[in-house]
């Protein structure tokens, strides 16, 4: 048998290029190895969205179609709404009276994004205890491994944490302590070369058209030591150039000699970048068309993949409940 993954998206909103190559990408490669469960991580939305929720219904929706159009395969991979799963909560609810309070005030992420996010008061009992909901997450599917990157490594040994001390307290061996599938992360940068961030207005949405991708190309941020035309470039230091690296690699070697041979100037060198962009997602618009005008296939999918996970989610409560001499 495969070997079981959980990964998760928030819907915060639409989807961009740094999704695609970060996480999407990734993930259709796995679903060919691994048994996949894929989830639109809506409670772990609210955390932080609490004060503006109308637009999270809408965002799942959104997002699924982007995971879609990008090659998750349905008939591969689970794919489903967080909340429409009950057991999440429920499981959540049994870690947090056995989690520690010092484990959630050490984690490097909490206190970090309390110190960075300015915009909403995450000073919440909800937003500390966000990794504990996210070990529910993991552990009701009995997942094996969990696709992440370097920074969330104490978000997993978390998780690791809490299924020992469950395991030890209970005195039977629930729970697995899932493994980090360490994934390349590539940091694609916004248009202004800042982390790419809705919050910071610099994305490159995976739903944008051709014309407000050639827009949002021709305002990108170039090499700031070239000033003329005549000035020999940097590809190193430019943005557009890393663009070229990620998604037309092919051509790296010929707009190196463009720029750093002052041939073309930086204006004609975003100009083509669109376009080979724009060719590039071609296959990916395709299918997102589609799939945009037939929204009911994708709510099917989402049911499809929610009888799958409640399946499952209640097989391992159900489990706990009669470890625990709980009601079942």
């Amino acid at each position: 048998m495969k070997k079981r993954i959980l990964s998760g998206m928030r819907p915060t909103g639409k989807l961009h290029l740094g999704h695609l190559v970060g996480a999407l990408d990734n993930w259709v490669g796995l679903q060919k190895e691994y048994d996949c469960f894929f989830m639109v991580a809506d409670w772990h939305a609210l955390m932080s969205e609490y004060e503006n929720t109308a637009a999270l219904q809408e965002s799942a929706i959104d997002n699924v179609i982007d995971w879609l159009a990008a090659g998750i395969d349905p008939e591969q991979s689970t794919l489903f709404i967080q909340s429409q799963v009950p057991g999440h909560l429920e499981l959540y609810m049994i870690f947090s009276c056995l989690t520690p309070l010092g484990w959630l005030e050490r984690c490097p992420t909490y206190k970090e994004q309390l110190r960075e996010i300015k915009t909403r008061n995450l000073n919440t009992y909800g937003f500390l205890g966000y990794p504990v909901l996210q070990a529910a997450d993991i552990l009701i599917y009995k997942a094996d491994k969990v696709p992440v990157g370097e920074d969330q490594l104490p978000h997993l040994e978390l998780t690791r944490e809490i299924s020992r001390r469950f395991n030890t307290l209970y005195k039977k061996e629930t729970f697995p302590e899932p493994e980090a599938l360490l994934t390349r992360m590539p940091r694609l940068l916004g248009l202004d070369s800042r982390k790419m961030s809705k919050s910071y207005n610099n994305t490159i949405n995976l739903s944008d058209s051709q014309e407000v991708i050639r827009q949002k190309i021709a305002s990108m941020i170039t090499d700031p030591q070239r000033i003329k035309l005549s000035d020999p470039g940097h590809p190193e230091i430019c943005n557009v150039f890393s663009y070229y690296s990620f998604f037309l690699p092919e051509l790296t070697g010929e707009v190196s000699d463009w720029c750093t041979n002052a041939k073309i100037g930086c204006t004609e060198c975003k100009k083509r970048m669109a376009e080979g962009l724009i060719k590039k997602l071609a296959p990916f618009h395709d299918r997102r068309r589609e799939f945009v005008k037939d929204e009911k296939k994708v709510v099917k999918i989402l049911e499809q993949g929610k009888e799958k996970a409640l399946s499952v989610a209640s097989k391992t409560l159900k489990e706990v409940k009669e470890i625990m001499d709980l009601p079942v």
